[in-house]
């Protein structure tokens, strides 16, 4: 079995209202790539991966206009793709959903999520996604109110052949300094944001040390936008949200490769799986962001994990139209796992 996470730079402004492909000359969200141009580019990607299934970060906009599975099974349909079926959790308002697409003829998938209803008042520990998590951000002893703009999605996911186990999909992202008026408001903003997504990751952190705690095999993925080395605020909050989701120094940590030989190394050469444009410095930065985390239990499944880098991955490099399609459809690349899933 395959599976895959990938983020699609603005896949909702590649379809109408209705859920279909634009699929013309029009210029697309991507810097100078037409929508025409990124959606032959994605459904090539996605076609090569064919994958079972695929954790979508920036999936279609949902709305009371506009429908992400609509999106999603419309342009599975004309590709051609085994993962034609979709599933959406909570909902958001920043035009970019969390969505899971997916083979039905091999998964049976449903929206599972836990924790207690919060309340707008907030509630400690891991309460559902939807919800608001109480917490002291800064050590003055009064409690935060901290919120998703991305809600995980939870699922509960079983094979043709039995075998079950729990999925979480998430996009963990600090907010830029919208409003700053000069460096000093910039940087306060930063740092508060900052604060705000490492909550974040505590949250998600608390609802899978429940699972563990129930020895349920399970996968979080997605994109978590932060890890060793990538911006200045590691040194001062001294951990990232990619160590406190995977339990890094802890008891029971999940287990991505990537991550570790991330964690492992403050020098040298490391995996990336996001390529974006400097403007003022005129050049590219790479980055580790996308992830597929696992229990030990999937890890014992033959587990087998994939970085789809243009540049970096062999077989990506010696396809030149797969190499050009990767290029021309995402800021990010695909990351994919490959295991056993029999009993």
């Amino acid at each position: 079995m395959r599976i895959a996470t990938y983020n699609v730079e603005w896949f909702s402004a590649l379809f109408d209202d209705a859920g279909r492909l634009h699929d013309d000359g029009g210029w697309s969200a991507r810097y100078n790539v037409t929508r025409a141009q990124q959606t032959a580019a994605l459904g090539l990607v996605f076609q090569a991966l064919d994958a079972d299934a695929v954790m979508v970060i920036e999936a279609p906009d949902q709305s009371r206009k506009r429908s992400t599975i609509a999106a999603l099974t419309g342009f599975a349909a004309d590709f051609g793709l085994r993962a034609r079926a979709a599933i959406i959790g909570f909902s958001n308002d920043t035009q970019q959903e969390i969505a899971l697409m997916y083979d039905p003829d091999v998964l049976q998938v449903r929206h599972d999520p836990r924790g207690d209803v919060s309340g707008p008042k907030g509630a400690q520990g891991a309460p559902r996604f939807d919800g608001v998590l109480r917490i002291d951000l800064d050590v003055d002893a009064d409690e935060d109110l901290v919120v998703f703009s991305k809600p995980p999605l939870e699922l509960m996911i079983e094979t043709m052949s039995g075998f079950q186990f729990r999925m979480i999909g998430a996009h963990l992202k600090s907010k830029a300094p919208h409003g700053a008026r000069n460096e000093a408001e910039a940087l306060t903003i930063n740092i508060a944001n900052r604060r705000k997504q490492l909550a974040q990751a505590i949250w998600l952190r608390g609802r899978i040390d429940e699972h563990l705690a129930e020895a349920t095999p399970l996968v979080v993925l997605g994109d978590l936008n932060d890890g060793v080395g990538l911006d200045s605020f590691e040194n001062l909050f001294g951990r990232s949200s990619v160590e406190i989701v995977m339990g890094h120094g802890q008891a029971q940590p999940l287990f991505d490769p990537h991550a570790r030989q991330a964690l492992s190394r403050k020098l040298g050469a490391m995996p990336t799986s996001a390529r974006f444009w400097i403007r003022q410095e005129k050049r590219f930065l790479q980055a580790l962001l996308d992830y597929i985390m696992v229990t030990d239990g999937i890890r014992a499944k033959s587990a087998g994990w994939r970085i789809w880098h243009p540049l970096d991955d062999p077989e990506c490099w010696n396809t030149p139209a797969l190499r050009d399609a990767l290029v021309m459809a995402s800021d990010h690349f695909p990351v994919t796992l490959d295991l056993d899933d029999t009993l």
